[in-house]
């Protein structure tokens, strides 16, 4: 190998100049004595020349592949609504993204891409005892985010899945601390303590849990059966006591009503004439009144004259009928 070739990798500055220097020397020494004129203590002009311009030949084709393979490498990119967590030497270096970045090679690694968008995610309480000591199967779903890539990263190893098994034992817990009457009525308020206590739990690892729903509540098929039964039983009794509070103002209103035709005849019979009229006004229809209605209000009078009118009314129909 030329002498100049070798001094340049010497007395490089660069570390990487020297291991280049010792490399070569060593493959020299050991693997190609002939070609760096060690035969017998005689120099090999030639044997030096063809080494250099073979080894010349290997480098560039080494440099030529390695170059443009660690520019692949080291080119890296993130959509949008991604952080790139990169690592040095096992080291948190810093977030990249969105967009393209570069690292080093070898040295740098890109760990995870953690995704700062919304997400939801599906969970449950299956068989989970009420305060009392009901068995119920609570299906839920939450709202949640990343607002804080690095501690994201750094503070819990599978954030996802620990914001699931965090939110089923929050919810086994709030179902524990409530009776079943509770869980039916108080949906939203329940969601709500459990997104407090799922957010307290998430934030030190840089994640917020914005809501959560009860999407259904799910009770024993008898336990069911007996409620329906109790909610029957409720209602009737509900109708009943709506009945009776009805006759209760009615009769009010009728004693009232009565006291006002008491001190007023003539108001009593211009009522009786009223409900008459009301009952001869579809035709052909049958009104039975009692006799004792008929002293009080004088309506016997009121119907012969009513019944008299209406028989004039028909004679002089039929005679006009006659006359045609």
């Amino acid at each position: 190998m030329s002498i100049n070739f070798m001094k340049n990798f010497k007395h490089s500055n660069h570390p990487v100049g020297h291991v280049v220097f010792w490399i070569i020397l060593i493959i020299e020494i050991f693997f190609f004595p002939k070609l760096v004129g060690i035969h017998n203590g005689i120099p090999d002009i030639e044997g030096i020349a063809a080494f250099n311009w073979t080894f010349k030949f290997i480098v560039t084709i080494v440099i030529g592949l390695a170059i443009p393979t660690l520019l692949m490498i080291s080119i890296k990119t993130a959509d949008q609504w991604e952080k790139a967590v990169v690592l040095r030497m096992g080291k948190f270096k810093g977030l990249k993204g969105p967009g393209y970045f570069m690292i080093i090679p070898i040295i740098e690694r890109v760990d995870q891409y953690i995704d700062q968008r919304v997400r939801v995610v599906d969970f449950n309480a299956e068989s989970t005892l009420t305060k009392d000591t009901v068995p119920v199967n609570v299906d839920a779903v939450a709202y949640w985010t990343v607002w804080d890539a690095e501690k994201t990263a750094l503070e819990v190893q599978n954030y996802y899945d620990a914001v699931i098994y965090a939110a089923k034992t929050g919810l086994r817990d709030i179902i524990g601390k409530h009776e079943l009457s509770d869980l039916l009525q108080n949906r939203e308020k329940i969601a709500d303590d459990l997104q407090k206590s799922l957010d307290e739990q998430t934030n030190p690892w840089g994640i917020t849990c914005q809501t959560i729903g009860i999407k259904d509540i799910i009770i024993p098929p008898s336990l069911s059966d007996a409620m329906s039964k109790q909610a029957q039983a409720e209602r009737e009794r509900q109708a009943r006591i709506i009945l009776g509070t009805a006759e209760t103002e009615i009769s009010e209103k009728f004693s009232k009503a009565s006291e006002n035709y008491k001190n007023d005849p003539i108001a009593l019979q211009l009522r009786g004439m009223n409900m008459l009229f009301e009952g001869l006004k579809e035709k052909g229809s049958l009104v039975i009144v009692p006799s004792s209605a008929l002293e009080s209000m004088n309506l016997g009078a009121v119907g012969g004259l009513t019944a008299l009118a209406k028989t004039k009314l028909k004679n002089n129909n039929q005679d006009i009928n006659r006359e045609k």
